[in-house]
């Protein structure tokens, strides 16, 4: 044993070749925690001082390789400021230069998942061997940051500046045959191979017929481009770049630019270019909040695991009762993922549309070649439609999906409780009527909840599990399993009116309402809401969501919550329904819709929007944008922190990914609460000032002066 610690060792094998393993302990993975960078450091220094070594074999001891940095450490390691950030990406970035100098040759062997740092120290070693199970890339730009241990600068230098920098900028996972083609693996073999060639890849280069030498020395040195050359290859990528990422993720053009800044430049001067440009954007906002993002998710999946693990039986059958768009939406999720379930309706016509859905969602996957013509065919036979209650005793979760009706829903549900085992869970895919009152109509409400799908229900991550006041944790955790087991994200809510995304999302429609009522082209604001980051402005996403079902909503939740939520004029919304603009719907809303060539429907402003709207709004004036953001962001936030101040949300985390999972809220901004932290409690309540008079909705709650008063923050 050359040495040993607890995330890796290094041993000797034959022929005096010895083996760096990683293999980080107390963890099913592998990951660059402060920790493991300190074991490296003291394993390079036993190589550096072992006699006899020809060749140095870097392997995992886990399936996975190594996933990258250990990100929960970022949050810490990002508030600690710019020394503190350099120093801790300096020490590994010096790992792995004594990597790459070690006096003889290294070869990675890697299974799994290579990915961030971990594909960074496979940069480092002088031959790549690649499993064809595994993956590699560079994911950094996702955080709102680049790779910091040398990826900006041997990527370039090993597959080219084109390959390197989309590779970075999409932050894509990238599968071993586009790996192997574009040069950044060496060879590609069977998993069961992957020991034995990365070992011959090895021998070889100790007994001088591969040279490692001129690798190295590649990657020391500049990039092989003329300056013409190099002005056109980075004027073209770049602006390619940030079309794509956006004005709000830097990131991305940061790191072409790092690139392009040194790419004259020896290695450790390009390095510090790296290290430089990472700490720069390392305290920036967008980085706080996508690292947020992404901490959050891993509570969000920690949190559904553990309920999963609470379910008394796995999911196996399910049902859904209503087919048509939503319904058949369900049903090819659960298809698609490998439940079968059984798809009810009431009419012939249903059950057609709810196929016509299906079939159509698999065959794009089929024309995009995600799949098969036989998978699309398996996917099929696993739903079976149906216009009885036949086999209904065998299945072990109900969804239902028919029409946004109190009554309607409960005889629904009343119906199929009778025709289900007594310990089938029912869940009700309702967008706003109450759990609680639903279950008024059921003989076992301790087995029933909310199971809301977001539309369409194959592209929206979210899932809101909703417990209602009798609802059992067997009955949530059943749901949350089912929800696992289709691919989504389930967010667990209380019972009231809206639940979670729709109770905090009518606030900012009443917000956009109320510029209208006050004179604001609703132009004007889908334009300033979508610079700030929302996917589309408030009008289009009515138009969108379907104003019929905007109207309704905002009835329940103004019945809900009356002090706030009632308005005492008139909506755009409901101007446009009585006008029978119903949005997307029949192709006229505040905005027209029109097929392009395409046939996708193409949103075009009409004065008819502007006609309807003009008896029952103020004379048209300009609003600036702080002022449409304030009045827009400020109820929307004052109402999550109610949800979290009433217990129907756990924690801002979960609240956050809500939004950004239901609606679209901006990942650069992390979510609403994160956005409060962000720009300062004092900051906020003073913005909610700037619109006193407006309403409840504008009027910070206790909670948050609180937080104000205590100098806290909502992610502490």
């Amino acid at each position: 044993m050359i040495y040993q610690s607890n995330s890796l060792k290094v041993d000797w094998l034959e022929n005096g070749i010895a083996e760096l393993s990683f293999d980080l302990q107390g963890e099913s993975v592998n990951k660059f925690n402060q920790a493991t960078v300190e074991d490296l450091t003291a394993a390079l220094d036993a190589l550096e001082a072992e006699a006899g070594i020809k060749g140095l074999l870097v392997t995992s001891a886990k399936s996975v390789f190594i996933v990258g940095a250990d990100i929960t450490e970022f949050t810490s390691l990002f508030d600690a400021g710019a020394d503190t950030i350099k120093r801790f990406g300096g020490v590994n970035s010096a790992n792995f230069n004594r990597l790459e100098s070690l006096g003889f040759p290294t070869a990675v062997a890697i299974n799994g998942f290579a990915l961030g740092g971990g594909f960074e120290v496979c940069l480092a070693c002088d031959f790549r061997v690649m499993s064809s199970a595994a993956r590699v890339g560079l994911p950094e730009t996702k955080l709102g940051i680049l790779p910091g241990w040398g990826g900006t600068v041997r990527l370039p230098r090993i597959i080219g500046v084109d390959e390197a920098l989309m590779w970075i900028a999409t932050a894509k996972d990238q599968r071993p045959d586009a790996a192997l083609k574009v040069g950044a693996v060496d060879s590609v073999v069977e998993p069961d191979k992957l020991r034995e060639v990365a070992l011959a890849t090895l021998q070889r280069a100790i007994e001088g017929s591969l040279d490692y030498q001129a690798r190295r020395a590649a990657k020391r040195g500049p990039l092989p481009l003329d300056d013409t050359e190099a002005t056109m290859a980075f004027f073209t990528i770049k602006s390619m770049i940030a079309q794509q990422a956006g004005r709000n993720y830097p990131a991305p053009v940061a790191a072409a630019t790092a690139v392009e800044t040194a790419r004259t430049m020896s290695l450790d001067q390009a390095l510090e270019v790296e290290a430089n440009t990472f700490v720069e954007l390392a305290q920036t906002p967008v980085a706080r909040a996508l690292v947020g993002v992404y901490l959050a998710d891993q509570l969000l999946g920690k949190k559904a695991r553990a309920w999963q693990k609470k379910a008394d039986l796995k999911v196996e059958r399910a049902a859904v009762l209503g087919a048509g768009i939503m319904g058949g939406g369900i049903a090819y999720q659960s298809a698609y993922t490998g439940t079968p379930i059984k798809m009810k309706d009431i009419a012939q016509e249903g059950i057609d549309l709810g196929l016509e859905e299906a079939g159509k969602l698999l065959s794009k996957r089929v024309a995009r070649g995600r799949m098969t013509a036989a998978k699309m065919a398996e996917a099929l036979n696993r739903i079976d439609p149906t216009m009885s209650y036949e086999g209904f005793d065998q299945i072990d979760i109900v969804v239902e999906a028919v029409v946004e009706n109190p009554k309607v829903k409960q005889a629904v549900l009343a119906e199929v409780e009778k025709n289900v085992r007594d310990d089938a869970v029912l869940a009700s895919n309702t967008s706003t009527i109450s759990i609680s009152f639903l279950a008024e109509a059921l003989q076992r409400p301790e087995n029933f909840c909310g199971m809301h799908f977001f539309n369409p229900v194959h592209a929206m991550p979210l899932v809101e599990v909703i417990r209602g006041a009798k609802t059992s944790d067997n009955a949530v955790a059943r749901t949350v399993a089912y929800a696992n087991a289709l691919g989504k994200k389930a967010v667990v809510v209380k019972d009231c009116p809206g639940f979670l995304v729709n109770r905090v999302l009518f606030p900012y429609f009443d917000g956009f309402s109320k510029l209208l009522r006050d004179g604001a082209d609703f132009q004007a604001v889908d334009k300033v809401m979508e610079r700030w980051g929302m996917p589309m402005g408030p009008a289009y996403l009515i138009d969108v969501v379907g104003i019929d079902t905007a109207v309704h909503a905002g009835g329940v939740m103004a019945e809900g919550f009356p002090d706030r939520m009632a308005l005492d004029f008139k909506t755009p919304a409901e101007i446009m329904f009585e006008a029978g603009r119903l949005g997307q719907k029949n192709d006229k809303g505040f905005y027209d819709y029109i097929p392009d060539k395409r046939g996708k429907l193409k949103k075009t402003p009409t004065e008819v929007a502007y006609e309807l709207l003009a008896p029952h709004v103020a004379e048209r004036r300009e609003f600036s944008e702080e002022e449409i953001v304030a009045r827009m962001m400020v109820p929307m936030a004052t109402e999550m922190a109610r949800c979290l101040e009433e217990g129907i949300v756990e924690s801002p985390a979960e609240a956050d990914l809500a939004l950004l999972y239901g609606i679209g809220f901006p990942p650069f901004r992390g979510g609403v609460m994160r956005w409060v932290d962000t720009i300062g409690l004092e900051q906020f309540i003073a913005m909610a000032e700037t619109c006193k008079g407006l309403g409840k909705t504008y009027e910070p709650t206790e909670g948050m002066r609180a937080k104000l008063a205590n100098n806290e923050t909502y992610y502490g």
